[in-house]
């Protein structure tokens, strides 16, 4: 079926619910006007539809070959990146410096979003390298900026990110990569690196590797790591690649999902060592890399939004399609398209609404990371912990979504949608992987309640919580609302006593009690975030045309799952002692 990009939708999320518009007004954002942003998004949609979609079958189908140390990519691959690279969307969001348009997150974060719906696969890693771009402009030396940041922002180059390693999943203190001095300024890195997305392809002519290794002298644990930046080709003095780097790709994973993208097992210095250069300061590589990371992490949150987006799409027009039985009300003796049928209505509102909700908070994100950077200056600080504490929510919610949103578009399909033929598996498949790269969803609810909630000393929770009761207030007592308001003013306040349970925890040193619901926390807060938000679009809207499409998603969001938060802060309360009942069973004998 052929894909629609949902441009309209992302256009007034981003304008209407995020705070585009304001800062155009405002003009934080030099000449952007909302006309640009939304010929650029048609733009870019277009090019979703007619170059990256009909990718994604194909790159499902042939996946990605090794031979002698080589990646080739699924046929068509590498003249569509070509095209696209040439079309100037690897640089929108990069520094202006080094050839990037300098763009707000808000709008790079809205085009991964029709990246990843053309092909999460094909997105995955453009997206990477937009990642290293940021941890490169914040920390790498003049030089190494000179030399390789203008060819990995017009994307003649791309970038991986090297964490991960046989014995040391998401417990980056066990690495064991090593970097020894050479005396001229370079390392010598050897080591082996897991899950490397595109650590080799055929997309460009040199590939740049961010490494994360320890210095003969570092010290153990996560404070003992230092980040190098590997070339697979070292440049001449013009720039361009030369000497083939002691580094190879001796394997390529066979996958769930993306299988267009290749994961490659990636092995430095077996010839006596991968030249490499230092980012940042010895021993504190992780400051660096997460500066990668977390862009990263908001960009895995759109991978789902852009994947749920293409699934709900696709169960649509199946809907309107398929018929199958007659639905009530329908003439005797007539079939009814199943769309008119009550509990396929449901399920695809469901997938629509969870897909909203999950684009809302990754918006709201990229503006405040946006405000962090453009904003005045007083008030860069505030917005830059409103950005850490919404990074969390927007990985581990929108990926969540994505997964229910594809495996119900799998349901509407019914038994055809269990046939790969139909490609509603290919979404389901592909979107697994994102709540588990970039930090698992279990590691964002950790960050969250560990790290952010302590943000201010937890002010910058309460403020936010504040801004999402307002809300409440404004959507009750209208009509056209239905529960929107009283749902919504209910799930602020059990977000209210569940952070309040969770800060008493933390700070009666009850960690493990934290720890045990962290997961329910983070699910309650987001979902609370999203209706909210919707909720504020609902109210942007008014009666325009847009009112009569915002205002009754945002109430089925809120009468149909705002009801959760109420289980969820139950749970909370409790502190895991249910799980920690039932958890003697998992010691085995």
């Amino acid at each position: 079926m052929t894909f629609r990009a949902p441009v309209g939708d992302i256009a007034f999320s981003l304008r209407h619910i995020a705070g585009l518009d304001e800062m155009t007004r405002s003009g934080l954002l030099g000449d952007l006007s909302p006309d640009m942003v939304d010929a650029i998004l048609a733009e870019a949609g277009k090019f979703t539809e007619e170059e990256l979609a009909p990718l994604n079958a194909i790159g499902d189908r042939e996946g990605c070959r090794l031979s002698d140390g080589a990646v080739t990519t699924a046929r068509g691959w590498k003249d569509a990146y070509q095209r696209w690279r040439e079309a100037g969307w690897n640089g929108v969001s990069a520094p202006s410096e080094w050839g990037g348009q300098e763009l707000p997150v808000m709008l790079h974060v809205a085009l991964q979003e029709l990246w990843n719906a053309g092909s999460a696969a094909f997105a995955v890693g453009p997206m990477l390298t937009a990642s290293a771009i940021e941890a490169l402009t914040a920390h790498a030396s003049p030089e190494s900026k000179a030399l390789y940041l203008p060819c990995l922002v017009s994307g003649e180059w791309m970038a991986t990110m090297n964490l991960t390693e046989p014995q040391a999943g998401s417990d980056l203190g066990a690495l064991r990569s090593r970097a020894e001095p050479a005396g001229d300024g370079t390392y010598r890195i050897f080591g082996q690196k897991i899950f490397i997305t595109y650590g080799e392809h055929d997309l460009t002519e040199n590939i740049v590797h961010l490494v994360l290794a320890r210095l003969p002298d570092a010290p153990p644990g996560t404070s003992g790591i230092s980040l190098f930046l590997v070339p697979k080709f070292l440049p001449k003095d013009d720039g361009s690649p030369g000497e083939r780097n002691d580094l190879l790709c001796a394997g390529i994973e066979e996958k769930l999902g993306i299988h267009g993208s290749p994961t490659c097992t990636m092995i430095y210095g077996e010839k006596g060592g991968a030249v490499g250069w230092l980012i940042g300061e010895e021993n504190r590589g992780l400051n660096a890399m997460f500066t990668m990371m977390n862009i990263a992490r908001l960009t895995v949150g759109i991978q789902g939004v852009g994947v749920a987006a293409r699934a709900y799409d696709q169960a649509l027009a199946y809907a309107r399609e398929r018929l199958q039985g007659r639905a009530p009300g329908a003439p005797a003796g007539t079939m009814s398209p199943i769309v008119e049928h009550p509990d396929i209505r449901r399920m695809l509102l469901r997938m629509k609404a969870l897909t909203a909700a999950s684009r809302a908070i990754c918006h709201a994100c990229a503006h405040a990371i946006d405000m962090s950077r453009r904003g005045p200056e007083g008030e860069r600080p505030a917005w830059a912990d409103r950005a850490s504490l919404l990074t969390p929510l927007a990985k581990s919610f929108s990926t969540d979504s994505a997964i229910e949103v594809a495996s119900l578009g799998i349901q509407v399909h019914g038994g055809t949608g269990y046939i790969e033929e139909t490609g509603a598996a290919r979404h389901l498949r592909d979107a697994r992987i994102f709540a588990i790269y970039e930090g698992t969803n279990g590691i964002q609810a950790i960050d969250l309640v560990m790290r952010k909630l302590r943000l201010g000393d937890g002010d910058v929770a309460r403020r936010l919580i504040s801004e999402l009761s307002e809300e409440s207030v404004s959507a009750s007592g209208r009509e056209d609302f239905g529960r929107t308001g009283p749902a919504l003013k209910a799930a602020c306040e059990n977000l209210t006593q569940a952070t309040d349970t969770m800060t008493g925890f933390l700070a009666t040193k009850r960690e493990r009690d934290a720890l045990a619901v962290a997961t329910p926390y983070c699910r309650l807060f987001a979902l609370t975030v999203g209706g909210a938000l919707l909720a504020k679009g609902a109210l942007a809207a008014g009666n325009s045309s847009e009112g009569r499409t915002w205002t009754p998603l945002a109430r089925f969001f809120a009468e149909t799952m705002l009801g959760e938060t109420a289980m969820l802060r139950a749970e909370i309360n409790e502190g895991g002692k249910g799980m920690e009942a039932a958890a003697i069973h998992l010691q085995g004998n």
